[in-house]
């Protein structure tokens, strides 16, 4: 397997919701969350995007922002974990894996009343371990400090002719070093936006992550113009119409390889943004499958056509947006899709995955899987690129995860086969009723 570009390899989460015992999945190329219904698939991923929301607030809106775009909250309550007979969780922890052997390990304490704080953060790479905690002492934080950092201090102290002195405070969900000084008035020297921080390195990964959630409302008559990336605030769905009308500016090739696909998925063979004045975008879509003479004017607005073309439009766009290295967490792609376009789909996941994305996709379409399975066995895919993950819930309410690879034939090993029992139960019970009638 060729060299990966440095991506998000891992998410360890602990106390949160259901996922009670600490558990990591792998994060590969492709990785395919599955289970039952609040299995905990989402919950998962759910601290991620508690991240991401709080390093995109325009203000500090403390160690972590309950209430936003990505996920929401009212109560710190609803997010750590609390079993039957159990009490509630003083907090939860989550560890984000990068593959370039760094690891960024955090540790929220519930304050009643206040949210969450920031109780200690865990950075380490390869031969480097860096553990801190609010209010830790000068000494101590110089037994940590990498030694740059230490001579940086011995060189500025002289320049203030004064004491200075390494504390260590909250920026948003991260925890960083700065230097105060003794002098009157007393004052902080800062470092930059994040102070001298060791989580640095995962800061593009999280606020790259582009999330497009299941309910992705209705399609409108109008888009405003917004953002058309890398960096995509929120979730993805409101940027689709200005990313398309960029990409009619650009002519690289994207608008087309977008109309292939969902031409291939059967669902339109053309998509077209429509500047209505300075502040909206009127999307409009091919009314046709496939194009015909003159079809080129034979367009219609989004909202008049099936909910397939605007359910599917975003998971399109967002993983050809997407850069080499980025993730995109895709909840639900087959949402109202025929069973042929959920297959098609796959096809779509696998050039995304081919060209550097990372697609993390929560699905309960047994077609999608067995067609990422074909890919396998026919070559398309590359086994190694791929991971499973199923959920289920205990009968104490906790969530377990299993873990699987495809081998060379696309077949599974002893993960848990729900989506196919399934399927072989309704089958064998229409054959079963027709038979008795027959």
């Amino acid at each position: 397997m060729a060299h990966e570009k440095n991506r998000i390899s891992g998410i360890k989460v602990g106390g949160f919701k259901s996922i009670s015992t600490e558990q990591r999945i792998e994060i590969r190329p492709l990785t395919i969350l599955a289970g039952a219904n609040s299995s905990g698939k989402s919950s998962f991923m759910q601290p991620l995007l508690l991240l991401k929301q709080t390093l995109e607030a325009p203000g500090d809106p403390g160690a972590l922002l309950l209430d936003g775009q990505n996920v929401r909250f009212t109560s710190t309550d609803q997010l750590v974990s609390k079993l039957a007979g159990k009490d509630l969780s003083p907090g939860f922890r989550v560890c984000l894996d990068l593959l370039e052997r760094e690891s960024l390990e955090m540790t929220f304490r519930r304050e009643e009343g206040r949210g969450f704080e920031l109780d200690r953060m865990i950075y380490t790479a390869a031969n480097e371990r860096i553990e801190m905690a609010p209010n830790m002492s000068h000494d101590d934080i110089l037994q940590i400090l990498p030694q740059p950092w230490k001579s940086f201090h011995q060189d500025l102290a002289k320049r203030e002719k004064g004491p200075l002195h390494w504390t260590v405070s909250r920026q948003r969900c991260f925890l960083s070093f700065g230097l105060s000084s003794d002098q009157e008035p007393r004052r902080q020297i800062t470092f930059g936006p994040y102070g001298v921080l060791p989580s640095q390195a995962f800061i593009p990964y999280i606020q790259g992550v582009i999330h497009l959630p299941g309910l992705r409302g209705n399609p409108r008559r109008t888009y405003p113009k917004t953002a058309g990336g890398p960096y995509f605030q929120g979730t993805f769905e409101m940027y689709v119409a200005s990313v398309i009308a960029r990409w009619q500016t650009e002519n690289d090739g994207k608008l087309e390889t977008l109309g292939k696909a969902l031409e291939e998925m059967e669902l339109t063979w053309k998509v077209k943004a429509v500047p209505v004045d300075d502040t909206q975008v009127e999307l409009r879509v091919g009314r046709l499958v496939h194009s015909k003479r003159g079809g080129a004017h034979d367009l219609v607005s989004i909202a008049d056509v099936g909910f397939g073309v605007s359910q599917s439009l975003p998971v399109v766009v967002a993983l050809l947006a997407a850069q080499s290295g980025q993730l995109v967490y895709l909840e639900q792609p087959e949402i109202h899709l025929h069973p042929l376009a959920q297959r098609r789909l796959a096809g779509v996941l696998c050039d995304a995955v081919k060209r550097g994305v990372v697609v993390v996709v929560e699905t309960h379409s047994a077609l999608l899987l067995r067609e990422i399975q074909t890919f396998v066995a026919t070559d398309r895919m590359d086994r190694k690129n791929i991971k499973l993950h199923w959920f289920q819930r205990a009968e104490d309410g906790s969530t377990t995860a299993t873990a699987a690879d495809l081998d060379e034939r696309g077949a599974y090993g002893n993960w848990p086969e729900d989506f196919d029992r399934t399927e072989l139960e309704a089958e064998k019970a229409y054959l079963d009723a027709a038979e008795i009638k027959g």
